[in-house]
């Protein structure tokens, strides 16, 4: 799952073939927000970000970042209301302290085990029957240590969740040793962060060694923080954009991604007279 934050990212990576989008809570909060990830956004911006998301892409299952269900158990209730009714395909739910912060970044903490598996417990009630899916991360192997999230990560799949998420490994074998500390059939989730605390491996060698979901959730937003930096420089710079075009979507491809052509077709149809 590549990671997006609006419609038009969104967009762009079902147009690139993935049939599935990672709604990232780091994304988001430096889009939305120009914050970092450290619990400033909030349930009810999150769920409205996610309804634009899913609305404007019918086609695609969006997982959507939950933080920690904001709140109690209570509070994680509404949060799968509120992302189901967005039209989400799932979340992720994590064992931190409020306010959390991005897995790859210093200074987390988290609650204890008894106090997030009732959270837990509630997303999947909730959720019920229906093909929503939930995905139980652990922050504690920054926290507290490696040992403990095996702890946390096994009784996660005890209580039934979709996925086991343990954040930030540090390196190969300790990716191997979560793996191996697990039975095979609990899906395990790899996160792809460029410069963060996990190696970033390539998907066929994540799943020959046994990991089944992968998120590469900030790849998107760093280049296109990327390219924007380099357009407005080039533009203050020079006065104009020829210098910075090659790394520019033509006007009339993004006015085809976004479906303009079809627009014109109802707009046709529709002044037609009989």
């Amino acid at each position: 799952m590549p990671g997006a934050w609006d419609a038009l990212s969104a967009r762009l990576a079902l147009r690139a073939g993935f049939d599935t989008v990672f709604l990232s809570g780091y994304c988001t909060a430096g889009t939305l927000l120009g914050m970092p990830d450290t619990g400033y956004l909030t349930q009810t911006e999150m769920a409205e970000v996610a309804r634009r998301v899913c609305g404007a892409n019918p086609e695609l299952m969006v997982v959507v970042d939950a933080d920690t269900g904001y709140g109690n158990p209570l509070n994680t209730v509404r949060t799968v209301q509120l992302w189901e009714q967005a039209g989400a395909a799932g979340l992720f739910l994590e064992d931190q302290v409020w306010p959390k912060r991005c897995g790859h970044m210093e200074g987390k903490r988290v609650v204890p085990l008894d106090e997030y598996l009732p959270k837990l417990r509630a997303a999947l009630r909730t959720r019920g029957s229906t093909p929503f899916h939930v995905t139980a991360r652990t922050d504690a192997r920054a926290a507290i240590g490696l040992d403990e999230a095996i702890v946390r990560a096994r009784a996660f799949a005890d209580v039934g969740a979709d996925a086991v998420f343990v954040e930030a490994p540090q390196s190969v074998a300790e990716m191997a040793a979560v793996r191996a500390a697990l039975p095979p059939d609990v899906v395990l989730v790899a996160n792809m962060v460029e410069a963060g605390k996990t190696p970033v491996r390539p998907l066929s060698e994540l799943g020959a060694t046994g990991y089944r979901m992968v998120v590469f959730p900030v790849a998107g937003v760093l280049a296109a923080a990327h390219a924007l930096g380099d357009v407005y420089a080039a533009l203050h710079r020079d006065g104009t954009t020829a210098s910075a075009r090659g790394s520019m979507l033509a006007f009339d491809a993004l006015n085809a991604l976004l479906g303009l052509e079809e627009l014109y077709r109802r707009e046709r149809e529709w002044l037609r007279r009989d």
